[in-house]
């Protein structure tokens, strides 16, 4: 697993939208053969249904349903929406991570300033495999993948996004010492929210993994 740095906070001035379709340069309706038009109810429809399947159905709907007409029936452009939108999640609780560990007063609670710098390391590390488990499922629609191929390539995937998950579990552990306050609390508030995604996203790109081919 490659040696984690926190991802670059210059990608929060994009929007979502802007960041779905460029990232990694290729658009996100890139796949082996042309789709099939299908309409925006059916597309939520499916993300619907796909969502079920998740931890927490209602934020999976909720955040995905709007990439509908993208998405249309494809588990493969489900997966890499969800991971996106999980990952913007993450990018934006590394930032806050990053503004709060050069601005809080810990009064001389290393406790606490460790738990902090412990929590940013950690969502860094969980940023950088979920770029890595994005890089891994373009090569998934390749044209002419084999279902062996695409096998290994998705186990690559789920490493990448379980090991995403873990960092964020850990990411407030350290705080299990640090006595109650305002920051405590927010922080790990919002990495509860950022876990609930990445969770989410696993979850569809493991139901993606289940169906077999590209």
């Amino acid at each position: 697993m490659p040696a984690a740095t926190p991802g670059p906070l210059l990608l929060f001035t994009f929007s979502l939208t802007t960041f779905l379709l460029y990232s990694y340069s290729q658009p996100i309706l890139t796949v082996a053969s042309p789709a099939p038009a299908i309409s925006q109810s059916s597309g939520t429809d499916y993300i619907r249904s796909s969502c079920g399947a998740t931890l927490y159905p209602k934020i999976c709907y909720t955040s995905l349903s709007r990439y509908a007409s993208a998405v249309q029936q494809s588990p493969g452009r489900l997966a890499r929406v969800a991971i996106n939108v999980s990952l913007s999640k993450a990018l934006r609780m590394t930032a806050y991570l990053s503004n709060l560990t050069r601005q809080a007063d810990f009064g001389g609670d290393h406790r606490a300033e460790a738990a902090l710098q412990d929590c940013f390391s950690n969502m860094g590390d969980a940023v950088d495999e979920m770029r890595g488990s994005l890089k891994q499922l373009w090569q998934v629609g390749a044209a002419g993948l084999s279902t062996d191929s695409f096998q290994f390539q998705m186990s690559n995937v789920q490493t990448w996004m379980s090991a995403a998950l873990t960092d964020e579990e850990t990411c407030t552990d350290g705080f299990e010492d640090v006595a109650d306050g305002a920051v405590k609390t927010e922080v790990c508030s919002r990495a509860a929210d950022a876990k609930k995604f990445t969770s989410n996203a696993l979850a569809l790109v493991n139901a993606y993994a289940a169906a077999g081919t590209p």
